[in-house]
């Protein structure tokens, strides 16, 4: 007779019908209540409040700056994963605890930090004026503040993938005639890239919705340094809840149809790494 071995958690029905609740009671009925509220809008009014100029330069700027800013971290946020996971050296752990900082500084404070670390008359942003180049204010100091905020999603997840490829596999490719960079696009690549697509798609939602740390900035000029967050706000103070409302829905169907891009793309990159 074989005895069925009783799991230590509850079973499967019971888990799962917890899962679904509580997504339920966290993600999909909060976000159900955007689509609710903006059913109360005409279609006319809907679609002039999602395509006025100003809305439409909010979105540009909202998903272009988070973009830039998830594209340099990919690149930065690998070399830093890359010294983390490969080498040991004085004062690491003093580096691996800065990469965790913006997740524990509270917004505000990276925000008015940043402006004065950019500015004019900042420590960095004063060179950069005299050559030309304003760093704050501008798209560029809302890409700067993105960065800051972004950075730690792409190291932490690259990083662990780093410490479990086997270094056997290096001194392979090297056995076998290979060069550095043959080791390193053919080789260890091909195992992170489904890494970076994940570290990137969550670098870019969570610069998407950022709010504390660009506000102080951006300038917050309509039309040219408004942030698709901070219009959602202003129209909630200005009492226009269908308005903002509106934005939200728009941002939220955006968002999700780029993440589902960047999720396909990562799909067919595993895919490809299992086949290889």
């Amino acid at each position: 007779m074989i005895l069925k071995q009783r799991s230590t958690l509850p079973g499967f029905r019971l888990t799962l019908g917890y899962t679904v609740f509580y997504l339920s009671l966290v993600v999909l009925i909060p976000l159900s209540m955007l689509f609710i509220k903006t059913s109360s809008m005409g279609w006319d009014a809907f679609w002039q409040a999602v395509t006025s100029p100003r809305t439409l330069a909010a979105y540009r700027l909202s998903f272009g700056t988070a973009f830039a800013a998830s594209l340099v971290n990919v690149v930065f946020g690998f070399i830093i994963a890359w010294v983390l996971a490969r080498y040991n050296f004085a004062g690491k752990k003093i580096i691996d605890a800065l990469v965790d900082f913006p997740f524990a500084l509270p917004t505000a404070v990276a925000g008015i930090a940043l402006a004065s670390l950019y500015s004019s008359n900042g420590w960095v942003g004063q060179y950069l004026y005299k050559m030309g180049i304003p760093s704050a204010y501008n798209s560029l100091g809302i890409t700067l503040a993105l960065i800051f905020i972004g950075l730690p999603f792409i190291v932490r997840t690259v990083e662990p993938v780093l410490q479990d490829i086997d270094a056997e596999l290096e001194e392979a490719a090297a056995s076998l005639g290979a060069n550095r960079w043959q080791t390193f696009s053919r080789v260890i690549f091909p195992v992170v890239l489904p890494t970076l697509i994940t570290g990137f798609s969550l670098a870019f939602a969570r610069c998407i919705g950022e709010y504390g740390s660009v506000i102080f900035i951006a300038g917050n000029m309509p039309g040219k340094t408004e942030i698709a967050p901070l219009l959602i706000v202003t129209k909630l103070e200005q009492y226009d809840y269908a308005g903002a409302t509106a934005i939200a829905v728009v941002m939220l169907l955006i968002s999700f149809s780029l993440l589902a891009l960047v999720n396909f793309i990562q799909h067919l990159a595993s895919k490809r790494i299992g086949m290889s």
